[in-house]
């Protein structure tokens, strides 16, 4: 016999009395019970929204911070270039104007210039800028106009100054003339 329906015993009511009490309280409870389950089921899904809101910022940090890295590393590298685009301009010019020059000569300049070639390409610098290309104001600076029957309208007729970048960024702009 339960405590209840002792205590129901000896107060002198009968046992349906008691048990009609606790059948009476069994409801209450299973309302609070079920009220403490919807308060912890809305406690973890705000748990679970701010798991979420923190892992969705975390990687977005990750991804912010190795775009930032890449931009840094561009930078870099592009400050080091610029320093080194005279001479590969000097190289070319020599290359150019020594058509006459004594073949061994000639050898070493074109070694020269292929070595400058293949450590820009190792650094992901691109030269552009060449005879036939369209025009691109945001890549060529037109520092004259030609006309040109043969290129055709907004071709670039002359590279004076050959132009370079890395991705996106530009570490030098073509110097060039434009024909009408």
């Amino acid at each position: 016999m339960s405590k209840k329906k002792k205590d129901a015993a000896v107060k002198g009511q009968p046992e349906e009395a008691a048990a009609e009490e606790t059948a009476a309280e069994q409801p209450e409870q299973t309302d609070e019970a079920q009220e403490k389950i919807t308060a912890l089921e809305a406690d973890a899904a705000a748990q679970k929204e701010k798991y979420m809101r923190l892992a969705a910022e975390y990687d977005n940090y990750r991804k912010r911070t190795a775009n930032e890295k890449l931009a840094l590393y561009d930078d870099a590298t592009a400050k080091a270039v610029k320093e080194l685009l005279p001479v590969a301009d000097s190289v070319r010019m020599a290359l150019e104007n020594l058509k006459d020059a004594d073949p061994e000569i000639l050898k070493g300049i074109e070694l020269i210039s292929n070595q400058l070639d293949k450590s820009f390409e190792k650094l992901k610098v691109e030269a552009y800028g060449k005879v036939g290309e369209d025009f691109d104001p945001n890549l060529h600076n037109a520092i004259g106009m030609v006309d040109n029957e043969e290129l055709g309208s907004g071709k670039l007729a002359a590279v004076f100054q050959t132009g370079y970048k890395i991705g996106d960024k530009i570490i030098r702009h073509a110097m060039v003339q434009v024909t009408n």
